[in-house]
C-alpha cells in the first residue's frame, strides 16, 4: 500500500478501507457524521464502511445527497450534524457526497450563508482552519475530490460555485479501488472522463507548475490506457486500481487551475429541471475546447499526444469525441436532456465561474456559445 504525502495524505490500494477505524482514532474524530447518498447504500457500499469501523463506533448517517449538491442539502446535513454533536465527517461516495460533505464541515463552523464563502465572491479568506476534520472514501473513479481542495454547490441563488480553500482538504482520503468494482459501465465511462478531463484541462493551464504537469500527464496516460477496459470489464482490478490512480492524480494536480470545460460544466450542472451529469458534461464539452484552445496551447500538443498514446498527426479532440462515441456516452447536450434555448445563459454564466480565468485562452460569451453550439 502506498502513502502519499503531497497535499493530504492518501491510503491506496485494494482493502485500503481497513484503516478506517485507526485512521478516526488519529484524527480525533469519536462521533462520525457520514455524508453518503441512496445509491451508495443499496449498493451495499455503506454497510462495507460500516462493518469496517466496527460495532465499537457510533455512526451518524445522512444519506440525502442530491446528484447535484445543494444549498438547501448543506444546511439540512449541518443542522443534523450539529444535533448529533458530531465532531468529524467522513465522505462516502461520488464528487457529491464529498463536496456536500466539505461544504457541511464548512457550515458547522461558519456563520451561513454558504455563498459567501464561494471563490468568485472573494470567500476563500473566510474560510479558518476551524473546518470540521473530514475523511473522503471515493466510490468512483472520477472527481478526485478526496484531495481537492474545493467544492462545488448549488446555491439558493441557483448560481452553482465553487468553495475553494485549502482548509477544505480532507484529512485523509481512503482511496480503495474494490468500491468501484460494481460501478456500472456508463458511469464507469463518464467519471472516467470526468477525471480524463481533469489531466487535460489542468496540464493546458497556464499557470507554471512542472510538478502538477507530470502528475497530470502520468493521470492522463492511466486514464487513456484504462478507460474502455475498466468500462467494458468492470471487474479488472488492474484496470480499476489505475483509473482511480488517473481520478486521484487529476486533483491532485488541478490545484494548478481547470479551463472553460469546467467553466461551462458548473453552470450546466446548475440548469433546473432537468439531472445534468457532471463527468459527462465534461466529456461532451472537452472536444470542442480542445478544438478553442488548440491555437493557444500548440507548444503542449505534442505532450499532450504522447500521454494520450496517439500520433502527433491525430488530433487530441477528434481522439476524444470517437472515445466518448466508444464508451456509449451522449452524442451532445441535445442528447442529454438540455434545451438550445438555454445555451445563451450557459455562455454568459461561464464568464462568471472560477475556472474561466486559468483557461489557456481567454474566451468570450461569443466563444463559449460556439463551443456550446458544437457540443449541442
Amino acid at each position: 500500500m502506498a502513502t502519499i504525502n503531497y497535499l493530504t495524505t492518501v491510503q491506496f490500494d485494494f482493502g485500503a478501507i481497513e484503516v478506517l477505524a485507526a485512521e478516526l482514532q488519529r484524527l480525533k474524530i469519536r462521533r462520525p457524521f457520514l455524508v453518503t447518498d441512496k445509491g451508495v447504500r443499496v449498493a451495499g457500499l455503506l454497510q462495507r464502511v460500516l462493518n469496517a469501523l466496527g460495532a465499537g463506533v457510533e455512526v451518524i448517517i445522512y444519506d440525502d445527497t442530491p446528484a447535484n449538491p445543494t444549498e438547501d442539502a448543506v444546511i439540512a446535513a449541518t443542522a443534523f450534524y450539529r444535533s448529533k454533536a458530531c465532531d468529524g465527517i467522513v465522505a462516502l461516495g461520488g464528487g457529491s457526497a464529498i463536496d456536500l460533505a466539505k461544504a457541511t464541515a464548512l457550515l458547522a463552523t461558519h456563520p451561513e450563508p454558504l455563498q459567501q464563502y464561494a471563490a468568485i465572491e472573494g470567500g476563500m479568506s473566510k474560510i479558518t482552519n476551524q473546518v470540521a476534520p473530514l475523511v473522503a472514501i471515493p466510490t468512483t473513479a472520477g472527481t478526485g475530490s478526496e484531495v481537492g481542495r474545493g467544492a462545488v454547490i448549488v446555491m439558493r441563488s441557483g448560481r452553482k460555485l465553487g468553495l475553494l480553500s485549502p482548509h477544505l482538504l480532507p484529512k485523509l482520503a481512503i482511496c480503495d479501488p474494490e468500491l468501484t468494482l460494481g460501478l456500472p459501465p456508463l458511469l464507469t465511462a463518464a467519471t472516467g472522463m470526468d477525471a480524463i478531463a481533469h489531466c487535460i484541462e489542468t496540464f493546458l493551464a497556464p499557470a507554471v507548475n512542472p510538478p502538477a504537469d507530470a502528475i497530470a500527464l502520468d493521470g492522463l496516460r492511466r486514464g487513456i490506457r484504462n478507460i474502455e477496459l475498466a468500462t467494458r470489464k468492470g471487474g479488472d482490478r488492474e484496470a480499476r486500481w489505475n483509473m482511480m490512480m488517473a481520478s486521484t492524480e487529476g486533483a491532485l494536480a488541478f490545484q494548478k487551475g481547470l479551463g472553460a470545460v469546467h467553466a461551462l460544466s458548473h453552470p450546466l450542472g446548475a440548469v433546473p429541471g432537468v439531472s445534468l451529469h457532471h463527468g459527462t458534461l465534461n466529456a461532451v464539452l472537452l472536444p470542442a475546447v480542445l478544438s478553442f484552445n488548440s491555437v493557444a496551447t500548440e507548444a503542449k500538443q505534442g505532450l499532450l499526444g504522447d500521454a494520450m498514446g496517439i500520433p502527433r498527426s491525430v488530433d487530441p479532440a477528434e481522439y476524444i469525441a470517437s472515445l466518448n462515441d466508444r464508451l456509449g456516452l451522449p452524442a451532445g447536450l441535445g442528447a442529454m436532456g438540455l434545451d438550445r434555448e438555454l445555451l445563451p445563459g450557459i455562455a454568459q454564466a461561464a464568464m462568471q465561474d472560477h475556472c474561466h480565468a486559468t483557461n489557456p485562452r481567454i474566451a468570450t460569451v461569443d466563444d463559449y456559445l460556439n463551443m456550446l453550439d458544437q457540443s449541442y
